[in-house]
């Protein structure tokens, strides 16, 4: 079920009793605050900043469209004037719509829009919005720089410093700095008692409930907060490296945006920049891979936005675990079953050219990408195990050694010194891919997981995608960004302040001059 824009603001603070904080810009002079009659500096815009609110535990409107952000538009729409000046002090307008002192209750979901309250007046050149924890909020800017909305949702239980900088219509630069506070994810509202925006904030999951006792089902909310394991483990990994993220609770295909404001909250980001995209694998499952592989020695961080981040009817989310890892050289092994040789390259460059053998008839060795799960010196190799009757001429109880998987199913790289004589010259194993003993303690030693293995002009079937290991590789691009909610390119940014791995990278607006 989708899930409308119907939120609300708080209080910045129980001190004020207003419901935005306006001060000036930091490193700026202040400046007196203006009583509502009094006449704007003469370099000076007013903005207005819009929310929606929730009157009488009701949920307001959805978002107000395109050129109608004024009061009362969209039913519980709400709008407060602020003054931006020249030397970055700002005024807190009347509102005339809602009433002076109002704490109506936040949902954190909320949309923040801010605009010019006269279009021709001037034009927004840098909006910065950032939470307690200095994590900027993505957001965009309309093309003509009247208005600007956030792109992904805020986070409960979280202040947020807002810095809007502008020119006024004679090109004189003009600022201002606002703060505010979203509720906290237990759904208590704001003010006594309600452990929202307006109480301390003492750390536990919910404010006192009528008995004295915390609010019912603060505590279950609390452990229902959806989270996210990511993999692999941190450490050193080859170029064809995929990034996991499972969930701990499902999200269904039929809600698109719930899974949109989640995979927009997933963050990648890597040195060097890449193009990379999510891929929904199922309900719980993504996968992120680059549109190629891996640059040789990236450094890529992953990341959870969604702590406090409502997910339309699957509650919110909760804390979960970063993750860095780095890619090695780039190797890349690829067997052509019909010339029985294996050719090995780091970094673009041939190190080695291996005689191999493949699968035979009947046992076709897969085709396509595969990447290597891990490695084992030694392996007992049943032919039972991957449905060849014992007792029959195909069936075989081996101990094998210097194996490299990769498939989760039983395919691997190994020494083979049972076929030597017949690697190099035809395809005699069960699917897996032999090698002398020699060659095959080489590979173990030079391959890590992660790195690439391709197979080509076997006959067999094409590696599957996503079951039996990572097949991530022989998707198309295309293809592979349908699988995403949201549906368009990525960019894995070279820092924090760069951005996410997803369509909300652009988290600030540079100032233009």
């Amino acid at each position: 079920m989708a899930t409308s824009w119907k939120r609300t603001w708080s209080t910045a603070a129980a001190v004020t009793g207003a419901l935005l904080v306006v001060a000036a810009v930091p490193g700026r002079s202040p400046e007196a605050v203006a009583a509502p009659s009094a006449p704007l500096p003469e370099a000076a815009l007013t903005l207005l900043v819009g929310r929606a609110v929730e009157e009488g535990g009701e949920a307001g409107s959805a978002w107000c469209p395109v050129r109608t952000f004024r009061a009362e538009a969209c039913g519980t729409w709400r709008e407060r004037r602020v003054v931006a000046t020249a030397r970055g002090a700002g005024s807190l307008l009347r509102d005339p719509v809602a009433g002076r002192g109002e704490t109506l209750p936040t949902d954190p979901g909320a949309p923040l829009e801010i605009a010019l309250a006269d279009e021709r007046s001037g034009r927004l050149t840098d909006i910065s919005v950032r939470d307690g924890h200095g994590r900027h909020l993505a957001g965009a800017l309309g093309p003509e720089g009247t208005r600007w909305h956030n792109t992904e949702p805020l986070r409960a239980g979280e202040d947020y410093t807002v810095r809007v900088d502008a020119q006024d219509g004679a090109g004189t630069p003009v600022g201002v700095t606002m703060a505010f506070r979203t509720a906290r994810p237990d759904g208590h509202a704001n003010g006594p008692g309600g452990g929202g925006a307006g109480a301390p904030d003492d750390g536990k999951p919910g404010g006192a409930g009528p008995d004295g006792g915390r609010g019912a089902g603060a505590g279950g909310a609390e452990r229902d907060r959806l989270t996210v394991d990511f993999g692999p483990r941190p450490g050193t990994y080859g170029a064809g490296e995929i990034v996991t993220a499972e969930l701990s609770h499902p999200v269904p295909a039929d809600d698109p945006e719930a899974r949109a404001r989640l995979e927009g909250a997933l963050q990648v980001t890597s040195e060097p920049r890449v193009e990379g995209a999510w891929h929904w694998v199922d309900d719980s499952t993504l996968h992120f891979r680059p549109r190629t592989y891996w640059p040789a020695h990236t450094v890529v961080r992953v990341r959870s936005g969604l702590d406090g981040v409502r997910i339309g009817d699957h509650g919110y989310g909760g804390p979960s675990e970063p993750l860095q890892f780095t890619v090695g050289d780039r190797i890349e092994a690829v067997t052509d079953s019909a010339a029985h040789e294996m050719t090995v390259r780091r970094n673009g460059r041939v190190i080695r050219t291996i005689p191999v053998t493949t699968g035979k008839a009947g046992f076709l060795t897969r085709s396509g990408v595969k990447v290597i799960l891990g490695k084992e010196y030694k392996v007992r190799m049943r032919g039972d195990t991957v449905g060849i009757k014992k007792g029959t001429k195909e069936f075989y109880d081996l101990p094998v050694f210097y194996a490299t998987r990769v498939t989760w199913s039983g395919e691997y790289v190994h020494a083979a010194p049972w076929s030597v004589d017949a690697q190099g010259e035809e395809n005699v194993s069960h699917g897996c891919t032999g090698m002398s003993t020699r060659d095959a303690a080489w590979f173990f030693e030079t391959v890590r997981e992660g790195d690439i293995v391709e197979v080509v002009n076997s006959g067999g079937a094409r590696m599957a995608a996503f079951d039996n290991g990572f097949g991530d590789w022989n998707v198309d691009w295309r293809t592979w960004l349908s699988g995403s909610a949201l549906a368009t390119t990525t960019a894995a940014a070279g820092a924090e302040d760069s951005g996410p791995a997803t369509p909300l990278a652009a988290s600030r607006l540079r100032p233009t001059t």
